[in-house]
């Protein structure tokens, strides 16, 4: 609750200004029975109906109960306006957080935590809490108070009907007690069976064209009824248990409307009590139910609220991995990259890469071949510093990695991967990411320079052509071109490609090799790549055989020694 009050704290104004207005409200609303109540006993006694000016002074009472109806409704309305804006304040603020907080976190969180489960996290829970701010604070004071009041009032008045009219409030604060407990596991449920689907949805739509490559959308439509069937029950638990409650509060004020109207019937009988106090008796106890049954309700929100609060606090708790360091060195990169003795695991001592050295000089191209799992793509990982090595040093340009600021490090990184992620938007913002520095004229130097615009330039709206999600309407290659484009536009010092050529077609091939060509001129290059065809032009191949170099050397070299390299040569020949 304390990390809750600190968004709050910038609008303390705000929520008094509220809490004013809510007493405002409180007393408009326990002062409109007592208005017509002293009216009935004033003017509509026997010995004053049929006398002059008693119809005069009615018309004064309506129209001060018709006054107290307008402003009512206007504090209702200024309060809440300002509690509205106030909460949506707070949520836009809340989720640029999370969200920035996520940007930070390393890339093992993400390789852990389900992508639905953030979305929730971010939207869901969020929107939860808004309630939080935006009504249950408030409305628990609002109605705290109207309770608390309506019980002076009555007590003020007559004791012994006070006594009698809240008689059954016992029965109530224990049926308020169970609805809590049965209200907070529905609720609870419900947040679980959201966060299920949305992390099922978010997956296969991803992969929905995998589900139909094999033929799987019956089995994924039977899964996906399943989880919205759950989420079907949980929502209809957390109805059922308002909708018993409710009405049973409805019947017990009703009761207790009985209990005040005959008990007060002999009292005005025997002129213990007037007819305008029964009259606000009878008002006061058919509204005080209305405050008790709100406050139970948003107890259980509030409870509700909390526990989506911490659920986005534990995300937010969570710390990266890689942290930047206190006073970073001040490098300017070149591409000089050396790994000294390096042993990294993902997990304990499930060694990746063990005891691995060498040096690239900068300008050079190597290429890392080996069978799955031999740990090249991890070297390209650690080099970007993605993940902090177990033991040994990684340097560029003889400065560890560890002691130079990752935003500094990064830039200078430009890596191409095998599957090539593109936003929904258009193209330049898919080549530039919405980097001002990029002007107009680098973009398009940079798309022209990888023949990028080769297929660009013949879009309908060329550099503002729309994009959807993942480049659906793209080819592969074109795809890969953009990518190299995108690339290219932040020019770094050192390149790296993950299996860069590993999905090219036909169609755009010669384009691809050719916009690699100019892309790695003059920068220090790492390549990864399976086909042994695409790299035989590189400076050194290295050859990782279960995370250890086992040869190095130039493409000629290394199948001279007739060694592993030639194996897997030899192996794509056939």
């Amino acid at each position: 609750m304390k990390r809750l009050f600190h968004y709050l704290k910038p609008h303390i104004f705000t929520m008094f200004s509220a809490c004013v207005l809510v007493l405002l409200i409180v007393a408009v609303d326990l002062y409109r029975p007592i208005v017509i109540g002293d009216a009935i006993d004033t003017y509509l006694i026997p010995e004053n109906i049929g006398k002059s000016g008693v119809f005069r002074q009615l018309l004064k009472v309506a129209y001060l109960y018709a006054a107290l109806m307008v402003a009512g409704f206007v504090l209702n309305i200024v309060n809440n306006w300002i509690l509205q804006k106030m909460g949506q304040n707070i949520i836009f603020r809340m989720r640029e957080d999370i969200f920035r907080h996520i940007n930070t976190l390393s890339l093992s969180f993400f390789n852990n935590t389900p992508v639905g489960t953030l979305v929730t996290r971010v939207v869901n829970d969020t929107e939860s809490i808004n309630e939080l701010f935006t009504s249950v604070l408030i409305n628990m004071f609002k109605n705290g108070i109207k309770i608390i009041g309506y019980a002076v009032v009555m007590f003020a008045y007559n004791a012994k009907m006070a006594l009698i009219s809240l008689s059954l409030l016992p029965v109530v604060v224990i049926l308020t007690i169970v609805f809590r407990y049965f209200s907070r596991k529905a609720y609870e449920a419900v947040r679980t069976r959201i966060t299920d689907i949305n992390t099922y949805l978010s997956e296969h739509l991803s992969g929905m064209r995998l589900i139909q490559i094999f033929a799987r959308e019956e089995k994924k439509y039977r899964e996906f009824e399943q989880k919205s069937n759950d989420l079907f029950r949980a929502n209809w638990r957390e109805i059922m248990t308002f909708s018993i409650f409710r009405p049973v509060i409805y019947f017990i004020s009703v009761l207790a409307t009985m209990l005040v109207i005959g008990s007060g019937s002999v009292f005005l009988l025997s002129d213990e009590i007037s007819f305008g106090m029964l009259y606000i008796f009878v008002m006061y106890i058919g509204s005080i139910f209305d405050p008790i049954q709100e406050f139970a309700e948003q107890f259980g929100t509030l409870q509700s609220s909390l526990a989506s609060a911490g659920k986005i606090f534990r995300i937010m708790d969570v710390q990266p991995d890689i942290k930047n360091p206190e006073n970073p060195v001040d490098v300017q990169l070149s591409g000089r990259i050396e790994f000294r003795n390096v042993w990294f695991a993902y997990e304990d001592d499930n060694w990746i890469l063990r005891d691995v050295s060498f040096v690239i000089e900068p300008g050079q191209k190597v290429a890392f071949v080996g069978a799955t799992g031999a740990g090249k793509s991890t070297i390209l990982n650690l080099i970007g510093r993605y993940f902090d090595i177990q033991k040994g040093e990684i340097l560029i340009d003889g400065v560890d990695i560890k002691t130079i600021d990752k935003d500094r490090l990064r830039s200078a990184i430009g890596q191409v991967q095998q599957d090539v992620f593109i936003f929904t938007g258009d193209i330049r913002s898919n080549i530039t990411l919405g980097k001002e520095e990029i002007g107009e004229d680098a973009m398009r130097e940079a798309a022209h320079t990888v023949n990028a615009d080769t297929f660009i330039e013949h879009l309908p709206g060329q550099y503002e052509e729309p994009v959807t999600e993942r480049g659906s309407t793209l080819s592969t290659g074109q795809r890969q071109l953009l990518s190299f484009a995108r690339t290219l536009a932040y020019d770094p010092k050192i390149l790296v490609l993950d299996e860069a050529t590993a999905n090219i077609d036909t169609e755009t091939e010669a384009l691809i090799t050719e916009a690699l060509e100019r892309l790695m001129e003059g920068r220090t290059t790492i390549m990864v790549a399976h086909r042994l065809s695409t790299i035989q032009h590189a400076d050194n191949i290295i050859v990782m055989h279960h995370g250890r170099i086992r040869e190095s050397g130039r493409h000629q070299e290394l199948l001279a020694q007739n060694g592993l390299y030639r194996r897997l040569y030899d192996l794509q020949l056939v």
